[in-house]
């Protein structure tokens, strides 16, 4: 089998929160907060000028989601700076300006647009390698050995199957369970209590899913401090145990691209001039025009 491309899934609401606490404020002659948008901008630019052909970007088109009718306590925009939450579509509009494929969720996440885009594009017989690009622990669940791996583009961690079992202790297909579990904050689940990610790692390294687990503490071939309480804790949360689980899987089939040539970056739309005028990134769009014309 012939490989020829790598694929690059960027999530964007994740590069937009840690580019919003990176780099100093700037503002549009309008008013229009723009500092972390322009640094993802460049952030992008940096991953075509290092020969990154085929890429796309999830975004968050806003916060809440399906998973909020699940559970009443999970993520929504309350608390999210301003400055940074009225950067979401202004980042969504400049990346697609510069010629970025962006899936902008409502519905879904960008985590599950991402997920669907890495399984989609590792069913292409062209494509080599799936980096989701993102250290997000939710994706995890979407590695498959060395073909679909994770990459942390601030660290410069890579994770395949082998490291994401390394790190949390337990394979991919596990995480949803593990972190039905340990539960996750940032997602605003609980998890149950007093199962922490050693407790949840052993015994999802042996039984896999949380349905296999016994129900009788004698028959868990595991040692494990509190067993007896870990038991009894699993045996009456099962329901919010699999609730959370079913909270932390990821839609696979969320619609993302119809070809793998759809990601394959050809250069910016014809309106890029005048949004970078706008934001002030002539140097930009110079960096921009200059990778247009080695793809050519």
């Amino acid at each position: 089998m012939l490989y020829t491309l790598n694929v690059f899934l960027v999530d964007g609401t994740y590069e937009l929160f840690r580019h919003f606490f990176a780099v100093p404020s700037y503002q549009t002659a309008d008013g229009q907060e723009i500092g972390a948008v322009r640094a993802t901008m460049g952030s992008i630019l940096s991953m075509l000028e290092n020969d990154v052909t085929h890429i796309g970007v999830a975004t968050d088109h806003v916060i809440e989601s399906f998973r909020n009718q699940l559970w009443s306590g999970y993520k929504t925009s309350n608390g999210i700076d301003p400055l940074l939450l009225s950067q979401f579509h202004p980042l969504e509009d400049a990346l697609t300006s510069m010629g970025i494929t962006v899936w902008p969720m409502t519905e879904f996440e960008a985590d599950d647009a991402l997920a669907a885009a890495a399984v989609k594009a590792a069913r292409n017989p062209k494509v080599e390698q799936v980096f989701i690009c993102t250290p997000d622990k939710d994706l995890s669940q979407c590695v498959t050995g060395t073909r679909i791996v994770q990459f942390d583009r601030k660290t410069g961690a890579l994770r395949d199957a082998s490291g994401v079992e390394m790190k949390f202790g337990v394979s991919p297909s596990s995480i949803p369970d593990y972190l039905a579990l340990v539960g996750d904050p940032s997602d605003g689940y609980p998890g149950l209590v007093g199962w922490g990610a050693k407790s949840a790692a052993s015994i999802l390294a042996r039984y896999k899913h949380l349905e296999a687990i016994p129900r009788e503490v004698k028959a868990w071939n595991v040692k494990i401090r509190n067993a007896k309480t870990l038991a009894a804790t699993l045996n009456k949360g099962r329901e919010s145990a699999l609730l959370f689980r079913n909270i932390a899987t990821l839609r696979t089939t969320v619609s993302v691209f119809n070809s793998i040539d759809e990601l394959r970056w050809i250069g910016p739309r014809s309106n890029f001039f005048n949004l970078c005028a706008r934001f002030n990134v002539s140097g930009l769009f110079k960096r921009v025009q200059e990778m247009t014309r080695r793809r050519s």
